[in-house]
């Protein structure tokens, strides 16, 4: 009789155990992968995100232009990399080289200094505007307002579109918004 009421009682301690092991053991598990979750985390932004497949960002875009070396060096420079690397949506006005060499003398090696970082930073901002748009979608005499505040206004005619003085040359698609290639920085 004894024996008939031992069986469920060790049964439900050897079960206990067992859900405690297996507990204790997934408990583990997860800490091993947040530390590597977390390891991940801290060695790069969204812009470290390895993807073949789909459409290049507006930074990878830049990034695999010949013509837009500076711009490049210059969004590594102010570590806007992973900012313009999210889902956006972004419309980037790109300089191109050339654009940046008709600067003055000294004025982007001023602000390429990493003292300079603010100053360049906003530089940067003031060729964003937030939204996803290609070249047409812009009307004559309309007025925008870029992410660093700075007010620009579009001009169309005979199908060419401006921003200030500077043309867009080209609309590159990119999976977060638009490239849209100018011929002078802002």
């Amino acid at each position: 009789m004894k024996t008939k009421k031992l069986v469920p009682f060790l049964f439900a301690i050897l079960t206990l155990t067992f859900i405690a092991c297996s507990t204790g053991s997934d408990q583990n598990n997860e800490e091993q992968t947040t530390e590597t979750g977390s390891e991940e985390v801290a060695s790069g932004g969204q812009s470290t995100v390895k993807d073949d497949v789909s459409q290049p960002n507006v930074v990878k875009i830049a990034i695999g232009s010949k013509d837009h070396t500076t711009l490049v060096k210059a969004v590594v420079a102010a570590e806007l990399v992973d900012a313009l690397s999210n889902n956006g949506p972004f419309t980037v006005f790109a300089p191109t080289d050339a654009a940046f060499a008709e600067l003055p003398a000294g004025v982007l090696d001023d602000l390429m200094k990493k003292e300079k970082k603010n100053d360049l930073e906003n530089v940067l901002y003031n060729h964003v505007i937030v939204g996803s748009y290609k070249a047409e979608d812009f009307k004559d005499g309309q007025e925008i307002t870029m992410f660093g505040g700075k007010k620009v206004v579009m001009s169309v005619k005979d199908g060419k579109v401006k921003i200030n003085d500077a043309n867009i040359v080209a609309t590159v698609p990119a999976s977060n918004g638009y490239v849209l290639v100018i011929d002078k920085v802002l």
